[in-house]
């Protein structure tokens, strides 16, 4: 059987990033067939797990999609590897409502165990209570075992690991501290520029963890799933909502990509078209004709403005596909990309003019708007996620559904609904 387990921590910041790369760097080094997952709606860490290990990284959201459908997830794309690691998000038990939604509910939902990383630079056996609350609070959370990260000392990895003996919780390794390993925080994910080599990070681990030990590793119970699709051409096949339309009779969509202005975007939803055709919308060409839906994700369009700005003739061939009726999803980025005009420190920069509205990126007006999003809109329910520091100049845009927030709270966040166009800030989950 696969070795399975998620990686988590009791708080962000305290290296289960670090772990997971360098792991899932480390077996894939072994020859093995390494699938990745990631807790939550997160975009970046999911681009380092494929860099890592040559595959696609999925997204594993109890917000988004039922239990049923996320073990069935799992099951799909795991079916071919020898290891899956699921990398959590924040700490453990955090979630969008108590720990609805966390790591912790991914780790019970799919039976697996949880190895903690737990950051011990500044602690020594006040760490016992900490990890024994942790491995009892749920009784549905296989806790494994510990790695310790940021030990100082010869004599400080000891004390660590008479914590663990005592909490009665395997010590897979302790590592020491590196300033090297250390990852910056840039937006909604990481600094590439600070990120250490995967070879050199994955000798790390080899040196200081047991890795036959994590090897070993498995569900508790064999996971329960009829009917698994073992294609791609099959994963239509997965439960989906019956007021969420089937992505395979869309014909040939056409997506928006670009390394950092058009990259947020949900494996699954890439697997469910049938024949997408890509293109940058930095590169000044008309969009294709005959297509039958144009796929504006999110990601990063004010790093870019004056590259999309030049690009006139593909600005001209989106707001000319618009007016004419042709459907449209924009989210966050490619929303703002759909506006008038971005405007920043630097200047105004024309964008596609399909929606009236000024997007401000300037300094000033930098506002952090977060968190799961859901709204019903022409009878449909749509989730998602929010994460920008942009806003719209002015007053806020009329939306055409009102919008929630996971306790079912309403925000300011609108949704425009014109022509075939539909465009938000909120990440959409299934579009």
């Amino acid at each position: 059987m696969k070795t399975q387990f998620l990686i988590a921590a009791p708080s962000s910041g305290s290296g289960k990033t670090t772990v997971a790369r360098g792991l899932m760097a480390l077996f894939a080094e072994e020859g093995l067939r390494v699938q990745p997952f990631k807790c939550g709606p997160d975009y970046i860490d999911t681009k380092f797990h494929e860099a890592v290990c040559g595959r696609p990284s999925v997204n594993l959201d109890t917000f988004m999609a039922t239990n049923r459908h996320i073990t069935q997830l799992y099951a799909h794309y795991s079916r071919d590897a020898d290891v899956a690691i699921i990398e959590g998000m924040m700490g453990l038990f955090d979630g969008y409502d108590r720990d609805r939604g966390s790591s912790a509910e991914i780790a019970a939902v799919l039976g697996l165990p949880v190895v903690l990383v737990v950051d011990a630079r500044s602690a020594a056996y006040s760490l016992a209570p900490l990890l024994m609350g942790f491995r009892q609070f749920r009784h549905g959370v296989q806790l494994a075992g510990v790695i310790f990260n940021k030990v100082g000392s010869a004599r400080h990895k000891e004390m660590l690991r008479q914590v663990a003996q005592d909490v009665g919780l395997p010590c897979f390794g302790c590592l020491p501290k590196q300033e090297a390993m250390e990852l910056q925080s840039r937006y909604l994910g990481l600094d590439f520029s600070r990120l250490p080599a995967h070879r050199q990070l994955a000798a790390l681990l080899r040196e200081h963890l047991d890795i036959a030990a994590l090897r070993a590793l498995q569900p508790r119970n064999h996971l329960e799933n009829p009917e698994i699709p073992e294609s791609k051409e099959n994963l239509e096949n997965l439960e989906n909502p019956e007021n969420i339309e089937n992505l395979e009779n869309l014909g040939s969509p056409l997506v928006a990509r670009n390394a950092e202005s058009f990259s947020f975007l949900y494996q699954e939803t890439l697997d469910r078209f049938r024949n997408p055709l890509f293109f940058d919308p930095e590169e000044d060409a008309a969009i294709p004709s005959g297509i039958a839906l144009l796929y504006l994700p999110g990601g990063y369009p004010e790093k870019h403005l004056p590259a999309l700005a030049a690009a006139e003739k593909t600005r001209q061939s989106i707001r000319d596909y618009a007016l004419q009726g042709g459907r449209i999803v924009a989210e966050c980025g490619g929303m703002m990309y759909l506006c008038k005009e971005i405007v920043t420190d630097d200047g105004c920069y024309p964008m596609c003019g399909v929606l009236p509205y000024t997007i401000t990126a300037r300094q000033a007006d930098r506002r952090l708007s977060l968190g799961y999003r859901r709204f019903v809109l022409e009878g449909r329910e749509y989730r998602g996620h929010e994460f920008h520091y942009t806003q719209f100049l002015g007053p806020a845009p009329p939306s055409a559904a009102q919008v929630y927030n996971a306790k079912g709270e309403p925000v300011a966040t609108p949704v425009f609904r014109w022509n075939n166009v539909l465009a938000s800030y909120t990440h959409l989950y299934q579009i």
